[in-house]
């Protein structure tokens, strides 16, 4: 199933890119007062699903995210089916404000890709 973007009037001249990755991934490119702004479009693939396909998922997201431009601002939308917990390893970027007492996979990959990428401090 395709992701759509919905656009307004007056942001559609602002629009330069749109892009459908896979089924589950798609960007679009908005140019911004000193950078672009890429929204990347996610349905990540349930805890139920075979590591196989969230090993692709997360594979082409980052393969996604090294296609950009460093200097972009990248904003992920939709749904990781992610949990981040309390635990002590994530202070750093959540800081114990979380709704979860335990983390899930998808909460770990998506984390560690984040700070992989460089998209979180």
């Amino acid at each position: 199933m395709k992701k759509a973007f919905f656009v307004k009037h007056r942001t559609v001249s602002a629009v330069k890119r749109v892009e459908f990755v896979s089924d589950g991934m798609s960007f679009i490119v908005l140019r911004g007062c000193l950078h672009n702004i890429i929204l990347l479009n996610v349905r990540a693939p349930n805890e139920e699903k075979c590591n196989y396909s969230q090993d692709r998922f997360y594979e082409e997201m980052g393969q996604a995210f090294d296609h950009f431009p460093k200097n972009h601002m990248k904003i992920l939308l939709r749904d990781f089916n992610a949990k981040l917990g309390r635990d002590d390893i994530f202070k750093p970027t959540n800081e114990n404000d979380s709704l979860h007492q335990d983390s899930n996979n998808n909460g770990v990959r998506i984390l560690n890709c984040a700070t992989s990428k460089k998209s979180i401090y």
